[in-house]
């Protein structure tokens, strides 16, 4: 009995911990299956200016390390990663509200618009930092290294399974016709669903007492530092610190591999085997579907068995790379057989990969610095998401649409550079060591500090 009832208390900690990632992926949704469709298409704003927007919050990871410096040492009421989550779920949802009108004016041509646009996902990307960086240092915080594989498989399979349930409810809401009011209704409702989404978070955090807040203060080497002066403790330790620099090497050009097919797998299946609308879309769910099994998988076999985290990340990069292999001679070879069978294969290993991935990125932190070391980790993943979705649009556009290489030969070389970068990936894992990570960080941390509070 007492063993049922742990395992039920462990499943409601974790859906608590899982359950307000369906805010972020309600608003993505948004974004990258409605927003961005209603605009160009619709509206007949600029392509290049709704991508621009919609990525620009790629690029504002830099305040995961501000922000997650001023949850260190800078606690609300007690607390140093829930109030930070709410603030930044309120900012993020907030500019929803305004987005159906600023398209319309935007489609119309009036030049507030735009910038008024670019504010509003500015202020959606300063948000989604926050809530980024305070809820994977609240998992770090309140969770045992042994039980984290499974918890992070189930907190991103729950972003992941939003997401597509959004779409379903957008997509039903919003009906065959576009129609502004059914939009301005739709959007409204997304402070509601963050808001919603957030409450099961509300406890997880233990309060801590003034007398605990000062020591902890106390003890951490990172006391002395602005939270403005972070980004600048957080290039220090990357230029001195080697594993830092390993371990966010890893990611960045992991992640960069990962994603470098996202933005144009489906043009892929167009321009080489003449595939359409409908049998380019099954894409997506091929490989998601992929992703959310390994997770699953691999989540629970970390939760019962030793394997590393290390390991389980190695496992993952070289399958991935595995599967891209494929997809590169599917372009080469023009063997349409092997499409799916190479994104079901990178699905399940980059699910492999991110339980791994993850788990390690919230072992690699120094008490009293998480939301800062979170950052640096979030930053690279978002510098790596956002190098791919730009580099890859530039690589057709150089390759394909300037004539340079036929269709199948200039995708063979942009699948075949992502092998390359995720086996470039895996090998600078290799270097990385979590126990040496934290023996020599606390060094290097207190000489960055002190190099950053002297500027």
């Amino acid at each position: 009995m007492n063993a049922v009832l742990r395992a039920l208390r462990g499943v409601v900690f974790t859906l608590r911990l899982a359950i307000p990632k369906i805010g972020a992926g309600w608003m993505f949704a948004l974004l990258t299956s409605n927003f961005n469709r209603i605009s160009i298409y619709e509206l007949g704003v600029a392509a290049a200016v709704i991508t621009t927007m919609i990525g620009m919050h790629h690029f504002l990871s830099p305040f995961q390390v501000v922000i997650g410096r001023l949850a260190d040492r800078y606690p609300i009421m007690g607390y140093r990663r829930t109030p930070y989550f709410l603030l930044g779920g309120l900012l993020s949802s907030t500019a929803f509200v305004f987005l159906p009108g600023v398209a319309q004016a935007m489609g119309q041509g009036q030049g507030w618009a735009f910038v008024a646009g670019f504010g509003l996902l500015f202020l959606f990307g300063v948000g989604i930092a926050a809530t980024g960086d305070s809820h994977h240092s609240l998992i770090a915080e309140v969770t045992t290294p042994e039980r984290r594989g499974i918890i992070v498989a189930v907190v991103w399979t729950f972003t992941i399974i939003s997401a597509i349930a959004a779409a379903i409810v957008i997509k039903v809401n919003m009906g065959g016709e576009f129609q502004m009011a059914q939009m301005q209704a739709l959007y409204q409702l997304t402070p509601l669903v963050v808001f919603i989404a957030a409450l099961p978070i509300f406890g997880l955090e233990k309060k801590r007492s003034s007398a605990e807040l000062q020591a902890l203060a106390a003890s951490s080497v990172a006391a002395g530092v602005s939270p403005f002066k972070s980004l600048g403790v957080a290039y220090d330790l990357l230029k001195t610190n080697a594993q830092v620099r390993a371990f966010f090497g890893f990611v960045f050009f992991s992640i960069l591999g990962i994603f470098l097919q996202d933005a144009i797998l489906e043009v892929f299946g167009a321009e080489v085997f003449g595939m359409s609308i409908a049998e380019t879309s099954s894409f997506n769910a091929t490989w998601g579907g992929g992703v959310l099994g390994g997770m699953i998988v691999m989540g629970i076999l970390s939760s019962v068995t030793r394997i590393h985290k290390k390991t389980i990340g190695t496992i993952g990069g070289l399958g991935t790379a595995f599967g891209l292999g494929l997809l590169t001679l599917s372009a080469m070879m023009g063997m349409r057989e092997l499409l799916n069978p190479s994104l079901l294969i990178m699905g399940v290993f980059t699910g492999f990969y991110n339980v791994g991935a993850l788990s390690m990125m919230m072992d690699m932190t120094v008490e009293g610095s998480t939301g800062l070391y979170m950052g640096m980790w979030g930053m690279a993943q978002a510098f790596g998401t956002g190098a791919a979705s730009f580099l890859s649009g530039t690589l057709k556009t150089v390759l394909i649409e300037t004539g340079l290489f036929a269709p199948a030969s200039g995708y063979t070389m942009i699948f075949g550079l992502e092998v390359v970068l995720m086996i470039v990936g895996v090998a600078v894992l290799r270097s990385v060591d979590i126990q040496e990570f934290k023996s020599l960080t606390r060094s290097d941390l207190t000489l960055a500090m002190e190099n950053s509070s002297a500027a």
